[in-house]
């Protein structure tokens, strides 16, 4: 297999002497758009005459960071699944996957246009030589009339055990965290309705849940209405446990950063069965990392410390990555 070194760019292991049999990653890829306008969708502003002067060149630097962040995230190859959300359209997906060096790894793209007014979506790429897709399906989320993204639940055979996996992008605080609240709730709801069906068929299914919660692993859509536990204890077939946590040894504490604090925005959650090593697919309850290399880092001249190196700042072109930083999660066999 070939390994890219990438200059300026370290490369994240496995776990030592146990080689996974996937990686899985999440992406907040920060308005993955493209430079044309959408009559159906508030796109304007990422347009070249739009509020932010989205251009062929500021979109070529995102293509290129988002392909360097992918090929980052793997050992020898990057993750056999990354969910993303913030994807504009199909259109983006084809050109990182096919048009950018990761094209030797044959991601194949899953993707579906959201009723989000702004377009933006949620999205997965897999490499189909290391896992095999059995379904896909979107689910949409109703609550008084909210238009927002749908959740994406995937069906594998990874290691010949079935994984389930579903990727989130919850409503955002836009607005204020309490007014908004309902909002995410109903999310969760949408989520716990559809992992209960899955328990209900099999209480030791494999599930692994992530994406952009806009909600903290402590909050009550995540912890109550989801029913995604947190803390140690002995994993029980057919619950839910949240293994995100902020790291203690690193500049990074968090996911995110907005007004000087961490957050923990970009979770990982799996069922209890993928705590247990008896058989199947496993992990461990540390398994969760954030990927906060340096190159996905800038100095955070205002608050102190470091913070997330994004595309923009406010309305201010920064030419950088994303506002969140990915996770991933090692599966064993």
């Amino acid at each position: 297999m070939l390994l890219v070194i990438l200059p300026g760019i370290s490369f994240s292991g496995y776990r030592a002497n146990k080689t996974a049999a996937c990686r899985i990653a999440f992406y907040n890829t920060e308005n993955f758009f493209d430079t044309h306008n959408d009559s159906l969708k508030e796109d304007d502003e990422f347009t070249p005459a739009g509020s932010r002067h989205w251009n062929e060149k500021r979109y070529k630097v995102k293509l290129e960071n988002l392909y360097k962040t992918v090929l980052a995230l793997g050992s020898i190859a990057p993750p056999e699944i990354i969910g993303l959300c913030e994807i504009e359209n199909k259109k983006v997906m084809i050109d990182l996957v096919d048009h950018t060096p990761i094209s030797k790894f044959k991601y194949r793209i899953i993707h579906s246009d959201s009723p989000d007014k702004r377009g933006i979506d949620v999205a997965m790429i897999y490499n189909p030589a290391r896992v095999n897709l059995l379904k896909s399906r979107y689910y949409g989320i109703q609550y008084r009339g909210l238009t927002t993204r749908e959740i994406l639940y995937s069906k594998f055979l990874v290691a010949g055990d079935t994984l389930h996996v579903f990727v989130n992008h919850w409503p955002s605080r836009s607005g204020g965290q309490l007014e908004t609240d309902a909002f995410r709730k109903a999310a969760a709801a949408k989520l716990r309705t559809l992992t209960d069906s899955l328990f209900r068929l099999n209480a030791d299914a494999r599930i692994v849940i992530t994406g952009d919660f806009n909600d903290e692993p402590g909050d009550a859509s995540v912890s109550f209405t989801l029913g995604a536990k947190t803390g140690s204890g002995a994993p029980v077939a057919g619950k839910l446990y949240n293994l995100s946590k902020s790291p203690t040894d690193t500049d990074f504490k968090g996911t995110l950063k907005y007004k000087g604090e961490w957050t923990v925005f970009d979770q990982v959650i799996v069922s209890g069965s993928m705590l247990k090593k008896t058989r199947g697919l496993y992990t461990f309850p540390d398994g969760y990392h954030i990927f906060g290399q340096s190159f996905l880092l800038t100095l955070d001249e205002q608050y102190n410390g470091f913070k997330p190196n994004r595309t923009y700042n406010g309305y201010q072109y920064n030419g950088g990555y994303s506002d969140h930083l990915p996770v991933y999660l090692d599966l064993y066999k």
